[in-house]
């Protein structure tokens, strides 16, 4: 019997840029041996074959609480901060089986979307109260089992966060689920490491929340303790937080932690919006990746980010679906280039003379998000993860178009439910559109949000 897997595609988007008739082989450990183009159809047979997207930035909780938060609240300018006060409400209902079955579809649904890996940005470590569990690491470890559930990469980013602002007070309410002292939070990680070396397509990072949640010299610390792993920290997000950081630090976000830390290519910030001209340019220089959630960046009216600028200066950025009000690849791309467009009041900002506007946001955040989960992914070609994701060549939405005219039809005309196909490191877990397991793990997942609903 053969130890590889064969792929076979009519077309594929490899390394060397578009080709017809592409034999793909596999092997067990899920990386991809072999890529030859004007090959006869052989193995599993597909229209049009992609490298997969890296999901780099996701609470996936949250996904339990899309389409709640909808309505206006009592504060006349309803806002993140609003929206923050309905989910420490909701977190009082979350056990660790709730957030197993929540993860597990939400990754269900990305997966089904053409993302194959995510990067996890995990900070509900305790019980409502605050108590610990007796494994310090349980709720990292229902994050692992929905990802073997799933079938997704999973690139595990246990959250550092200590206080409740800048000025250093105490966290409070529901804030308490996800405090650790810095020595408590290296005895999480270092299980919570454990747990992921003993994990099949799984690895694991640090996230100290953000510049208000941690103080400096657990920020130090913790970029210590990553050793060269993923860094990830939410900066910049809102102009509330750059008011608390100018009125404590006396300096901008973004501006202080350029001054204070050496920022490099294993960090990546989230979110990022609220940057000066300089600062933007400082960024993308530096090798970091910008995490951009588009989606939940509307969503919450935090504001936009300046692409065309920090695309000037090649900085390197992925997204993420952060809040998972929507998972939907192709729409965080639309929308990062319509947010672009609404505020220059201009077409095409992302495209270049030699690239269509599709063609340079997907490889663009084919290879930001790569980095930012350090996954070898992300590229068909020999030495890679078989991260793939299958389009419906042959569906009227690519009528009249080819090659870089297939990702902009996906990308502005159409959307996610031209996925047909996705291979995870080697495996078929989705297939005719539909993910392998949906039913079991759908089932899960209404049984949970039954029970949550009844307590909201």
């Amino acid at each position: 019997m053969s130890s590889t897997k064969t792929l076979w595609a009519e077309h594929a988007l490899t390394s060397g840029g578009w080709a017809s008739d592409v034999r793909v082989e596999v092997d067990q450990a899920g990386s991809i041996v072999s890529v030859r183009a004007g090959q006869p159809a052989v193995g599993e047979q597909t229209g049009l074959l992609l490298p997969a997207m890296a999901n780099l930035h996701s609470h996936a909780f949250q996904r339990a609480m899309a389409g709640m938060t909808e309505t206006r609240g009592s504060d006349p300018e309803d806002s993140f901060w609003s929206w923050r006060k309905l989910m420490y409400r909701f977190l009082n209902h979350l056990g660790p089986e709730e957030c197993e079955a929540i993860a597990a579809f939400g990754q269900v649904e990305m997966l089904e979307a053409g993302y194959t890996s995510v990067g996890e940005f995990h900070y509900l470590h305790h019980q409502p109260n605050g108590t610990h569990y007796t494994n310090r690491a349980e709720m990292s470890e229902r994050m692992i089992a929905a990802a073997n559930q799933s079938g997704i990469g999973l690139t595990l980013l246990p959250v550092l966060y200590e206080q409740g602002g800048c000025d250093g007070r105490e966290l409070a309410g529901g804030q308490k689920r996800f405090g650790n002292t810095m020595d408590e939070y290296a005895q999480l990680f270092e299980q919570a490491s454990s747990s992921v070396s003993n994990t099949a397509n799984a690895n694991i990072g640090i996230a100290p929340h953000s510049l208000r949640a941690v103080s400096r010299s657990s920020l130090t610390v913790a970029h210590e303790l990553a050793a060269g792993k993923p860094f990830h920290i939410h900066i910049a997000e809102q102009q509330a937080e750059v008011d608390e950081l100018l009125a404590s630090y006396g300096a901008r976000p973004v501006e202080w932690l350029f001054d204070n830390h050496s920022v490099d290519s294993t960090w990546c910030l989230i979110h990022a919006t609220h940057m000066t001209a300089d600062e933007t340019k400082q960024l993308a220089v530096s090798g970091a990746v910008a995490g951009l959630c588009p989606i939940t960046e509307s969503n919450l009216g935090d504001g936009i980010f300046d692409g065309k600028r920090y695309l000037d200066h090649s900085g390197k950025w992925g997204i993420g679906t952060d809040s998972n009000v929507r998972i939907s690849l192709s729409e965080e791309l639309r929308t990062l280039e319509y947010s672009q467009r609404l505020r220059d009041m201009r077409r095409a900002v992302y495209a270049t003379t030699s690239q269509s506007n599709g063609r340079l946001l997907f490889e663009s955040a084919l290879v930001g998000g790569a980095q930012a989960l350090q996954r070898h992914t992300g590229c068909i070609a020999v030495g890679y993860k078989a991260d793939l994701v299958a389009l419906d060549l042959h569906s009227t939405s690519f009528l009249g178009v080819n090659q870089d005219g297939w990702l902009d039809a996906w990308l502005f005309a159409h959307d996610d439910n031209l996925v047909v196909d996705v291979w995870a490191n080697g495996e078929h877990v989705v297939a005719n559109s539909r993910h392998v397991r949906r039913e079991q793990i759908e089932s899960q997942y209404r049984a949970t949000m039954k029970k949550l609903t009844a307590h909201l």
